[in-house]
This record gives structure tokens, sequence and C-alpha cells, in this order.
């Protein structure tokens, strides 16, 4: 019998054991529950189990009912229920209801909730005089703060999380035990007298003496690097408006062109610098709180060193009260980038910091609340009116996504070498890893590893079946074929993009798949990116790819696209080709010898035939990048200068031509070297290309239709995050009368990987079965 509840007569009342799964713990549900029950005169009580919330309720029938319909129709704003089980009992004769301690003896089913932004009630309190939270940097409540950053073990009780050291005050003991209040059984409440504590380090690891906002602030308008200790690691931080501290913060990082992401004080700040839709606004205010790539506006003071060569600004609001406060100083903007050098895992250990941002940052803002899950800051966008997720991360995950899938073993999917992530599928619900990174480091494997353990030990399961990436190379694949499992997939890069956007789409059947990015390995051992399929989950067909070409060098003709425009013209073009290549990258010399060598002979140049690699070799033509410091750069520049979708379609795409199977780019970089000499403007060009590349995808989709039937298009792989190519090539499918799927749920590039690479390898164990 529970707590105090003995026995009574019942009376001809009713009891029912109602389990309810999902996200339910660290989300308020128990209170929730708790004073429903008052309210409605019902007897019983509540608690968290390693498969959800377990309710007994006795009372009358009808109100017994009534709580029931309230778990579906009004549950906690933060709740994401999964299934509701009810099982009727003999009346207990319970005398109360109350919340008792946790079980965890069942297998963990319980699901762990994302990290949740700052709610009005704890801002209002963060800065009122009056109140005992005032000014504390980690006020929380049960709708809001950290869950997923700080959780050690499920159920999501306080002595699981990084909060267990901390031993509450009598105030806060008395909110967290008051049913009646918004932090009952808030597992990381704290407050000035028992909490969480920050502090401020020089460069050499000493505190810095007085009050850490005036003294931040005095750092940054002195053109200072900060690191701060966020959610879920640590960012670099600098004045977003002082174009030296920026260029000193580039070269420290290592991370010369790639844009930095800021956040402002509020919407209002973001305003005067960014164009913001309704959607956007939405997006940045939500629970998740991502950051969001926003259009820049042209007359306003924002140094270009924010994002080179780019129009757009990846922009945030604070989500945290430690961000609120460092905000209630003289800056409307601050860089808020990851707190790493470049392509190594996000630092999060205090005692790690000066090793690993070693040389970085001029001063360090810590806690002492240790941060258990590594998470970084999500990204997104908001295009053709549908949100976009580029980086699925804080605020989303743990989160699982519905997919349609049955039971059967646990299932991993590894992910890819960049930007991974992994995915975990159990009875239908798939757990998408947090961000990872890249993995050609042993810092990114470590960092993989860390994060798999600690994802398999919330989930309470340990993969059997296993699907990893074809290409040999990767560290990935290595891992998955090290890793213990009782059947292994190698998936097609492809393949899973398409399966990916399938599964989150709910969809079981076959479609056509138009799959766009840089590089992946094909079945043929040559590198794949601009592939018309049709499949599903099980296996697919390849219809048209574009022509291989030579990539020079390998990894050098990706980070040096003016490689692979020689290759392209060159190779499609002839004698002409080669004069043209040589008028534009004549300046090269000995370079261009050996890179023309190398086409000639095809001498350390694997073929490709990746929608990417043309888009690099077009943006070198045309001088917009010619060389590379991140991925993805030239063709994320190229697609900056085209004109807005509803001004540029009425620019005619270039000439294509089919050759069987292969999609010849000879009359397209010959349209383009036509334009170029007829001296259009860069944004033109761009423009017709951009209208070309979704004409071929449209023609070749319809080629495919015409064989197969088939009228689902599945839109996946990162080119389709270029905003131009999405919005017009979604909008031509549809017009011929396509039902396109994309993604919404997971990124479309290789952060979705996993999930495809999940389903593909549970369906092929469906069928060895």
């Amino acid at each position: 019998m529970a707590g105090g509840n003995e026995p009574k007569e019942t009376g001809g009342k009713v009891r029912s054991r109602i389990n309810v799964k999902g996200t339910v713990q660290g989300v308020g549900f128990r209170p929730y529950i708790y004073n429903l029950a008052q309210s409605l005169g019902i007897t019983g009580y509540v608690l968290n189990d390693a498969r959800g919330v377990v309710i007994e309720a006795e009372g009358d029938a009808e109100k017994v009912a009534w709580l029931v319909e309230a778990l579906y129709s009004r549950p906690p704003r933060l709740a994401r229920i999964v299934a509701i089980e009810q099982e009727e009992l003999d009346p207990a004769g319970y005398v109360k209801f109350e919340i008792i301690e946790s079980a965890g003896e069942y297998e963990k089913e319980a699901l762990v909730p994302p990290d949740v932004a700052l709610c009005p009630d704890c801002v209002r309190e963060t800065f009122d005089p009056r109140d005992r939270h005032y000014h504390y940097p980690f006020t929380n409540c049960t709708n809001c703060g950290p869950r997923f950053t700080i959780i050690n073990e499920v159920p999501y009780d306080r002595r699981q999380t990084s909060m267990a050291t901390f031993t509450m005050c009598p105030d806060c003991a008395r909110e967290y035990s008051d049913p009646a209040d918004r932090r009952f059984h808030a597992q990381p409440v704290a407050c000035p007298a028992c909490g969480p504590q920050v502090e401020l380090l020089d460069a050499d690891g000493r505190p810095v003496p007085g009050d850490w906002r005036g003294n931040c602030w005095r750092a940054l308008g002195d053109g200072r690097i900060l690191a701060v200790k966020s959610l879920g690691g640590f960012h670099l931080s600098c004045d977003a408006l002082n174009r030296q501290a920026l260029k000193v913060l580039r070269q420290r990082k290592g991370r010369s062109h790639k844009p930095f992401a800021v956040m402002f004080r509020d919407l209002e700040a973001i305003k005067r610098y960014c164009f913001l839709s309704d959607a956007e606004e939405q997006l940045l205010t939500s629970l998740q709180t991502p950051i969001v790539i926003l259009k820049r506006r042209p007359d306003t003071p924002l140094p270009a060193e924010l994002a080179p060569g780019l129009s757009t600004l990846g922009a945030m609001v604070p989500y945290t009260p430690l961000h609120l406060l460092l905000f209630e100083g003289p800056f409307d903007i601050l860089v808020m980038t990851s707190g790493n050098y470049s392509d190594l895992p996000l630092c999060k250990d205090n005692d790690r910091v000066f090793q690993e941002l070693g040389g970085i940052p001029d001063y360090v803002l810590l806690h002492n609340r240790p941060i258990v899950n590594r998470c970084d800051d999500s990204l997104a966008a908001v295009v053709a009116g549908e949100v976009q997720l580029l980086r699925r991360s804080r605020g989303y995950v743990p989160r699982p996504i519905e997919v349609p899938t049955a039971d059967g073993p646990p299932v991993l999917g590894i992910g890819g070498e960049m930007k991974n992530t992994f995915c975990l599928l159990r009875r239908g619900q798939a757990f998408l890893s947090q961000y990872i990174g890249e993995l050609e480091t042993l810092e990114g494997e470590e960092n993989l590893f860390s994060s798999l353990v600690n994802f398999q030990r919330l989930l309470g399961v340990e993969p059997e079946v296993i699907g990893y990436d074809l290409h040999p190379g990767y560290s990935s694949s290595r891992i998955a074929e090290s890793m213990p499992a009782r059947m292994r997939f190698g998936v097609q890069h492809h393949h899973a993009h398409m399966a990916a956007c399938l599964a989150e789409n709910g969809v079981n059947g076959q479609v056509i798949g138009a799959i766009l990015d840089g590089t992946g390995y094909g079945e043929d051992g040559n590198l794949w990116g601009f592939e018309i399929l049709s499949g599903d989950a099980k296996s697919f067909t390849r219809h048209f790819h574009l022509a291989y070409a030579p990539l020079p060098g390998g990894e050098q003709g990706i980070r040096q696209p003016w490689r692979m425009a020689v290759s392209y013209l060159s190779g499609f073009l002839g004698e002409a080709g080669t004069a043209a290549a040589q008028a534009l990258f004549g300046a090269k010399k000995r370079e261009l010898e050996i890179v023309e060598y190398l086409v000639k002979k095809r001498f350390n140049s694997p073929l490709a035939c990746g929608c990417g690699r043309l888009f690099d070799a077009v943006s070198a033509i045309l001088g917009v990048c010619s060389e590379t410091t991140y991925e993805g750069q030239a063709a994320v520049e190229l697609g900056e200068i085209t004109f807005e979708p509803e001004d540029g379609e009425r620019f005619p795409p270039y000439e294509y031509s089919f050759e069987g199977e292969v999609i010849s780019p000879a009359r397209i970089l010959a349209g383009v070297l036509e334009d170029l000499e007829n001296g259009l403007e860069k944004s033109v060009i761009s423009t017709r290309f951009h209208n070309t590349v979704v004409a071929v995808v449209c023609d070749a989709v319809k080629q495919v239709a015409a064989r197969t039937g088939l009228r689902k298009v599945a839109l996946s792989g990162g080119t389709w995050q270029n905003r131009y190519l999405f919005t017009v090539g979604k909008e031509a499918l549809s017009r011929e009368g396509f039902e396109v799927l994309f993604h919404r749920r997971v990124p479309a590039n290789d952060g979705g990987l996993s999930l495809g690479q999940a389903v593909v390898a549970y369906r092929r164990w469906e069928e060895c079965v």
C-alpha cells in the first residue's frame, strides 16, 4: 500500500491503474496528476518508473474517466504521450492521493525530456529584486531548464542527475515538496543559497575577483574573447560588432570563413539587424530556441567577418538565465559560437576547458553544475514556409520520432563521417542522438563512443542489428564493424537518405527519390551524389545520375573547387574547355598543370558525380569561391547570390541532355561560360544554373514516373537545404502532380543519415527472419 494510504470502505468506487508512456518525466507530470486528482476528489498515487508514469486512481467512475480524458486532451505543455494503458482493479480503499518514490525495476521505457528554454515565470523571478532567485544564473522550474544535459539515468529523479551533489536549502526543499508550487519535483531546482555558482577565471585559470557580470562586460568591451559554460557545453563569445575581436576569434579558433552564430538581447534587437517573419519569430522563441538562419538587413553595421560571403546570419535569443544576465549589460548582440577548435567536439568539462580551449579565450566563465550529455545548439531555417532542421540537437534530443516499424531487436544506425549523429530504433521509435559532428579525429570518435554509451544507458538497450555506411574509409563504419551485434548491414549512402525521408514521413511504400548531395560512396566504388532513384527502405533502383568526372586529388579537390572546375571543363568541353580553364585559372600556373595531369591520367582522382561537386565547379568558374575552408562553402556562397525564387523563375534553364541513364553537364557548362563571356551578372548565371538543376530533376523524375507509375517523390541530401533550390524544386514537382516528401524533423544533410541506416537495417533484418 502506498505511503499512508490505509484501506477504508470502498463504497462502490472504481480503481484504475494507468501506465503513461512517452516524455512524461521531468515535465511536471506528477504534480499535474496530483492537482488534477485533488480537484476531482480522487485517491491513490502517482510515481515514476522506468517505463514512464504509473497512476492508481480510485474514485467515482465518472471522475476517474475525466482524469484519463484529461491525459489525452490537456497534458502538461512539455509532455509528449506515446501510449496510455489502463487496467481495472478491485478498489483498495485509498484515503488520499500522493506522489510516492520512483520505481525502476522494469525495462526502461521512460523517455528523457529535452532541455527547455527559460519560461516567462522564471525570467520574471530572475529580474525581480524581491525574489530570492534575483540575478541567479540557474533559475528553473518544472516548465523549463536543463533535462537531457544533466541526466545520468532514468527514472528522472534528482539523485540520477548532476544536481545530486547539491543539497536543497529549506526554501528550495519546501517548493520541491509542495504540490501546489510550480517547482514541485523540479529536479534541477536551486537558488543562490544552495545551488550551482558561476566563477570567472583568467586565461591562466586564476579567479577574477569582483562582480562576474561587470568583469565580463569590461572584457567584452575591450575586445576580449570569453568562453561561457552554457547548457550543453561551452560557447566562445565576443562583441559581435567589434571587427578586431572577430578577427582574433577566427584566427585563434582556426575558423577563417565559416559563419559565427550570434545571440541577440531580444527580438527587438534582431529586428534592427535582420528581417524576421512571423514563422521565424515563432521558431526563435519556441521551447527549443534553435539558432535560426535569417536574412540580414543591408543597411546595418554588422561586420562582414560574422558571416563572410553570406547575406544571412545564424541568430538565437537567450535561453538560460545566465545568458539573460549577460545581456543586462551594454551589448545587443554577442557571438555565441561553439566552444571548440574547428572540427573537434564541443568542450563541456571544467577540468578540461584549458586543455581543450587553451589559447582561444582570454577569460572563462564557468559553473560547477556538471554537464553529463554534451549537446550543441540546434540550427534551423524557415524555407518556403516550412521549418528545416539543419542540425538537430539541443531542445529536440532525445525526443523520439515515430517511424513505421514494428517490434524487433534494437537497431543502431551509426551515421556518417560528417555531421554525424547516431540513431537507436526501438519498437517504432527512432531516437536520434545529439549532433556529434566530425569523426576524422580521435576526439571525434571518442565523442561518438561516449554519447552512444550514455544513450544506451538511458534507453536500457543494446543494439542487436547495426546499419552503417558502405564507405570503407569511414570511421563510423569501422566502429560499427567492431561492435558486437547479431547482424550488420552496409547501407548505401543515398539509399539511407531516401529511407530517412520516408521514415519521418511515415511512408512504407515505393517512391521516387531525388537525392542530391556532395559525396556518398556508391555500389560501383565511385562517389555518387546526383541520384534519381526508386525504391523503399528495403531496396532501391538507380535510374539516373550525373556523369562521372575525376575529382583531382580526392579530398583536395573538394577543398579547392577550382580543381573540379578544371575537371569538368576539360572533361566535357574538350579543347574549348581546357582553354577556358587556362583563362580562368592560369594564374595558378604549376598547380593548374598538376591538376590537368591528374585529370588526364586519372591519377589520385576518384570518379565523382555529386551535385555538390557540380555546384563547386560553377562557383569556381564564376569566381564566387575557388577555395573552401568549411564543408559546402562554395555551394552555399553560390546559392547566396541567386535571385529570390519569385523573381528568379523567369530566367530560363541552360540546355542539358540525357545519355541513357547519365545526365551530361556539357551543355550546362557551355551555357555558363557563354553567359560569363557575355558579361551577364553572376546572380543571373547562378539563378539560371539553379533553375537548370530543378529542370533536370523534374525531367528525370517524370521519366521514372512513366516507367514505374510512382507519384511520390522524396527530396533528401544536403543540397536540398539550398533555399532557392528547395523552394523552386518543390513547387515545380507539385505543379507536375507529384506528392513531394521532404524533411521537417531531421536534417536533409548527413545529420539524418543514421535514421535511414537504422530503418534500412530493420527492414533487411525482417527479410532474414
